[in-house]
């Protein structure tokens, strides 16, 4: 049997960083991340010291250098310490954006006192966007679960409707991503106004037929879910969590969670358990089902939430420890979601777009499938052609969230 590969099978190209003039990662690192660091300022109640580092730290990002991590009791300083060794006394926009980004989130908490003793300890800094972020997308809550709960009473001897309602749910998962909190506003009157179908011309690689099959026929396998964001995208992924153990398509699924706030709107566990109990006293016997369901999920253990710290860690994909890379190997499927997780998927490296992705994520353990809406200047796995196509018809198609992909290797 051949040996699975620890990295990439191709020469890695170099990553991208702030200093790259005219980027979305330049615009990023000085202008969306400051705005971030004030926005926190604004909504929540923190000290006024507290307020003054993220003025700080929001101040020093476009030209300033990295700031040294403070020991702050959290379970991953030590882990840290290290992440920063070769970048100390450099600039924010010379390093890694990855690395920039990930560590501007571990500051903002450092700043917050996220970890120590005291009034603000665990408290949420982006906890009003993701709140915001579920409590304004009801109406599309009710109309995805509606459906949902229709599929599933549905006979689950009809393969072809199993297939169509998880070809759909995979395009609601895709699609959910484009209110990610983190470039868009929790606050955007059409944020939940999208058509599925027509949305199906926008994706640039579509593997959902591979998938399915996959699923079908994997004899009611475990599978894995890499969650991106909390809000309406959580309970899109939800949706087709419910879909598949519903249905009997999987026998388990683990969701794999972060262990503390990043990303802006990037989910907890906590967030998980919020978001059910937040439908489940709506009022809405379609919302009620749905969330209960999910509860008994969660306690038979056919839904199994965990979370680990590289999912917040600046390593790249094919760094992850062998411990995790084991208990995903008992996967039947992984799932991989949101541009974030992408980047990690991919190093956040500039790769050639018709680079075939296989040959990038061949350290996997088992299949995989990333659903992603592109925002960011990271992509593989495109075909020339519809390349050719893309970049004719829209000149942000890398970073605008209105092109995505379903991307399966099978390995």
């Amino acid at each position: 049997m051949e040996q699975k590969s620890n990295t990439p099978k191709l020469p890695l190209p170099p990553p991208l960083i702030g200093a790259e003039v005219g980027t979305f990662t330049e615009f990023t690192i000085t202008q969306r991340m400051p705005s971030i660091a004030r926005r926190v300022i604004i909504e929540n109640k923190f000290s006024p010291n507290i307020n003054g580092n993220l003025e700080k730290l929001a101040s020093e990002l476009a030209c300033g250098y990295l700031p040294l991590l403070v020991d702050d009791t959290g379970s991953d300083f030590t882990a840290w310490s290290k992440y920063l060794e070769p970048y100390k006394q450099q600039r924010w926009i010379d390093v890694p954006w990855f690395f920039a980004e990930t560590y501007f989130y571990r500051l903002i908490l450092q700043i917050t006192n996220y970890f120590q003793p005291g009034e603000s300890q665990r408290v949420d800094p982006f906890e009003l966007q993701k709140r915001q972020g579920l409590e304004t997308s009801l109406d599309s809550i009710i109309a995805l679960c509606t459906q949902v709960n229709g599929w599933l009473n549905v006979s689950q001897q009809q393969t072809q409707s199993t297939q169509t309602a998880l070809i759909a749910l995979l395009y609601f998962a895709l699609w959910g991503n484009r209110v990610d909190l983190s470039l868009w506003s929790a606050f955007e009157s059409d944020r939940s106004r999208f058509d599925i179908q027509s949305q199906q011309s926008h994706i640039l690689v579509d593997d959902a037929h591979k998938v399915t099959e996959l699923l079908i026929n994997s004899n009611s396998g475990r599978v894995d879910f890499v969650v991106d964001n909390a809000g309406f995208e959580l309970v899109c992924d939800l949706c087709l969590v419910d879909y598949l153990l519903g249905s009997g398509v999987a026998s388990q699924i683990r969701l794999h969670l972060k262990p503390h706030p990043t990303f802006v709107s990037d989910a907890m566990i906590k967030d998980v358990h919020h978001t059910t109990e937040y439908l489940k006293t709506s009022h809405h016997p379609e919302l009620i089902a749905f969330a209960q369901r999910l509860q008994e999920y969660i306690a038979s253990g056919q839904l199994v939430l965990q979370d680990d710290y590289f999912w917040t860690s600046p390593l790249p994909f094919w760094e992850i420890p062998d411990s995790l890379k084991h208990e995903l190997s008992n996967s039947s499927l992984i799932i991989i979601k949101g541009d974030a997780n992408y980047r990690r998927l991919l190093g956040d490296r500039h790769w050639n777009f018709t680079t075939d992705i296989a040959d990038i994520v061949c350290y996997l353990p088992v299949p995989m499938v990333t659903l992603r809406t592109l925002k960011s200047e990271v992509a593989a796995g495109i075909k020339p052609e519809a390349l050719e196509k893309v970049v004719k018809s829209d000149s942000a198609w890398l970073t605008n969230g209105q092109w995505g992909v379903v991307q399966f290797v099978s390995h």
